[in-house]
């Protein structure tokens, strides 16, 4: 950020820092997005790109990266899970981003009436049918129906803003 006060600058074909350190400007929530490959193992990667879409009929879109070991999985199957996370689950977000890492090891994870893994400690998770993907640049937008919502009121998101982890907080 310029010391002047005066904004930082992003024009399409500069430095693509400039423009992630906008996006940074937005706070996102952080989900871990969850399926069954075909040999029947659980597959899972951290997305914070995730928006719902519409209440009617109930459609999300999650867009990993295609870089992303999983996301060939992902554009393949008919169904998958998206899992926010709470504010005390940054481990587990780190552990669903590193590649190479058994991310089912530690069995904080269920198998849902959908048949999909789904994370027993999340925010809130959806378990979703296909209903389009789309290329997104280098990224894959992947659009959901929605089966199923589980969720709790009560308690915070993990957040991701300015390249860092945050919690959120509000008194009533």
């Amino acid at each position: 950020m310029s010391t002047s006060g005066d904004p930082e600058v992003f024009r399409d074909g500069g430095d693509t820092r400039g423009l992630r350190d906008a996006f940074g400007c937005f706070s996102t929530g952080v989900t871990i997005v969850t399926t069954t490959a075909a040999d029947g193992a659980p597959v899972g990667l951290t997305v914070n790109s995730f928006s719902s879409v519409s209440l009617d009929p109930p459609l999300l879109l999650v867009c990993p990266a295609l870089e992303a070991g999983s996301t060939s999985v992902l554009e393949k199957v008919e169904r998958f899970a998206v899992n926010v996370l709470e504010s005390k689950d940054k481990s587990l977000s780190t552990r669903f981003a590193r590649k190479g890492a058994d991310r089912f090891a530690e069995g904080d994870w269920e198998s849902s009436e959908h048949g999909l893994p789904v994370l027993k400690r999340a925010l809130a998770v959806f378990e979703c049918t296909r209903e389009a993907v789309h290329p997104g640049g280098d990224h894959l937008i992947l659009i959901g129906r929605i089966l199923k919502a589980t969720y709790h009121l009560h308690d915070d998101p993990l957040l991701y803003f300015h390249g860092r982890y945050r919690g959120i907080h509000i008194e009533d």
